[in-house]
């Protein structure tokens, strides 16, 4: 007889212990739904980069024309579109080296408190 309940618990997709579904009158049963995680952030950021990445694909081909970037001694012609994006490159490169920095004094105040602490 109990190996039919435990079948049954299977059919109904519930787990052995649960005591039928979730209702207001039986809040024992927990919900399967599951919430934000660090996997699905992951996902939007890559959609997000993604799109980012179209439009700037879409920029750089309309972009075509060549301009003289003159940068200490060096001299080149590069196409705008591909200017802009060493631009934007360097930009972010510069916040990266910032957002490290920060990290870091925040890594050490945070260890130097864990210390003092104990």
């Amino acid at each position: 007889m109990e190996r039919n309940d435990r079948l049954n618990d299977i059919r109904q997709h519930r787990v052995v212990g649960e005591s039928g579904p979730a209702t207001p009158e039986n809040p024992s049963v927990r919900s399967r739904q599951v919430g934000r995680t660090r996997v699905s952030g992951l996902w939007a950021a890559v959609v997000v980069a993604a799109i980012v990445l179209a439009f700037l694909l879409v920029f750089i081909m309309q972009n075509p024309a060549g301009v003289t970037v003159h940068f200490l001694w060096i001299q080149s012609t590069l196409a705008l579109g591909i200017a802009m994006l060493f631009a934007a490159l360097g930009g972010a490169l510069l916040i990266a080296l910032v957002a490290t920095a920060r990290i870091l004094q925040l890594r050490g105040a945070a260890r130097t408190r864990g210390t003092a602490q104990h």
